[in-house]
């Protein structure tokens, strides 16, 4: 099984992705724009780190 699991795409020049760790269940964002990225956790209001269950991966 891969470690990270992408679950959400938008966009083909400017890109958003959404990438779940399948050990943790934290949610991270991936934006590309040209030769420009950057990978990062999602946190909600609280700055917390968004968490899904790893059993609905």
């Amino acid at each position: 099984m891969d470690r990270f699991k992408k679950t959400y795409v938008q966009g083909s020049l400017e890109v958003f992705e959404i990438w779940v760790d399948t050990e943790t269940g934290v949610n991270y964002i991936f934006h590309r724009n040209g030769n420009v990225a950057g990978f990062t956790p999602l946190l909600d209001e609280n700055g917390q780190p968004i968490v899904m269950p790893v059993t609905s991966l």
